[in-house]
């Protein structure tokens, strides 16, 4: 070996092990959805380009939220990666259990975050968690049965028609039902969902004086409302169906509508996994006759660092690799520009390859309606869409949504539940001080 080989043998030796010195393995938390499921398929980008090794924990929606929940709050050390939403992040940055995104790089470019996005995601105007993909909610249906049914969805449609076309699409001797809704328990589950259409029959969780308001009209039209459109053009058992199980049977052919999250568009029309991949229209969340908000919500779900966490530097740069400009290439180059993690950049919606993805549109113009600061029609005291953005709102809304559940699977009525509901939250309420 001459001198120049040898020198360059030794210095990449020297360099191997420098980068085998410093990597890490880092420990995610993350939710089962597709998005996040893909996302591990490129974990050996980013280990190629770090040398830091990925464990991820992947646990259904409800699950997640509890075991993140409790290791934090307790300072278990789990994780060194949380997905978290808009709903957490706030509240624990205020309580310095997450560390700050304040100092990601230049090249990440943390001005291009829609604002909607960056806004929910920081307290007092510091980032702390990037968001993996944004939504809203809107309507996904069949084109094909609309049209079979004689009928044509506006792009803006309200409930009565919503009815109106679940009626004229169910088909029980096909299996078809006219519409899918989340009804499971879980405040982000079946509670999103009814919270929305709450919104949208100009319901409220609570008044400006923190009073519940499940004993208000509004609340008891819209959760009836609710509950015969899915007894009656709902699919069976939907009191347990969540996100993951009305995807299924949309992409089943199950389905005539779906009305949920945005980032539900990539997979349904994606013909890998759908059988009605070429079949499919969007139009946004609807309203009720004669009100003006729709039944759209915001959420992000995103990447944060936990406090404490002896990993930090190598947590960041996984954020910034997973909720990049470069990753949404990545994701496009293997998979098209359908599939990147939608609704969290500027830059995307303003991408023209992006801009002929056909929910690209509906998508951005949902999440644009949804107003976290007035989201009904009525002045309320707190910030959140589907959400209340206090400390306690987690565990009183899954009780309350778990009262709502009772009524899809017929075990109790609209007022029982409500009734249920109403000395719940006013309990709660008076405990915590805000009454």
């Amino acid at each position: 070996m001459n001198l120049t080989n040898a020198l360059f043998a030794a210095s990449a030796l020297v360099s191997v092990a420098a980068t085998a010195a410093t990597a890490d393995t880092i420990t995610i938390a993350t939710v089962n959805n597709g998005d996040m499921v893909r996302m591990q398929g490129y974990t050996d980008d980013f280990t190629a380009k770090t040398g830091h090794e990925v464990e991820w924990v992947t646990l259904e929606e409800n699950v997640l939220r509890q075991r993140v929940t409790t290791d934090i709050t307790a300072k278990g050390g789990q994780f060194d990666i949380m997905t978290i939403g808009m709903y957490e992040t706030p509240i624990w940055g205020a309580n310095g259990w997450l560390v700050p995104l304040d100092d990601l790089s230049e090249d990440y470019d943390a001005d291009d975050i829609l604002p909607a996005m960056a806004a929910g995601l920081s307290h007092d105007g510091t980032l702390y968690a990037a968001p993996f993909y944004g939504e809203s909610s809107m309507i996904m249906y069949r084109t094909d049965l609309m049209e079979k049914a004689g009928l044509e969805m506006p792009k803006a449609p309200t409930w009565e028609f919503i009815r109106e076309a679940a009626a004229a699409m169910d088909d029980d001797a096909n299996d078809i039902n006219g519409i899918c809704l989340r009804g499971k328990a879980g405040w982000g589950e079946g509670g999103a969902i009814i919270t929305v259409t709450a919104n949208s029959f100009g319901a409220r969780w609570f008044d400006e004086d923190w009073t519940p308001q499940f004993d208000q009209p509004e609340w008891k039209e819209a959760l009836t409302f609710f509950t015969n459109l899915m007894n009656d053009y709902g699919p069976a058992g939907y009191a347990t169906n969540g996100f993951n199980e009305n995807l299924s049977l949309f992409q089943q052919g199950k389905c005539g509508m779906w009305i949920d999250a945005t980032v539900a568009a990539s997979f349904v029309t994606n013909p890998d996994d759908s059988t009605v991949a070429d079949k499919v229209g969007f139009a946004l969340a609807p309203n009720h006759e004669g009100v003006e908000k729709r039944a759209n919500w915001l959420w992000a779900w995103a990447l944060a660092i936990p406090a404490g966490t002896q990993n930090e530097a190598a947590a960041k740069q996984f954020i910034e690799w997973a909720t990049s400009k470069d990753y949404i290439e990545l994701v496009a180059a293997k998979e098209g520009w359908a599939n990147v993690p939608p609704g969290a950049r500027t830059s995307l919606y303003e991408n023209p390859n992006y801009q002929e993805v056909p929910f690209a549109q509906t998508t951005l113009d949902s999440i644009l309606a949804a107003d976290p600061n007035n989201p009904t029609v009525e002045p309320v005291p707190y910030v959140g869409v589907q959400f209340v953005a206090i400390p306690e709102f987690a565990g009183l809304a899954s009780q309350v949504s778990q009262e709502f559940s009772a009524v899809y699977a017929g075990q109790q009525s609209v007022d029982e539940a409500l009734e249920k509901a109403q000395a719940i939250a006013m309990e709660e309420m008076e405990a915590a001080g805000y009454r």
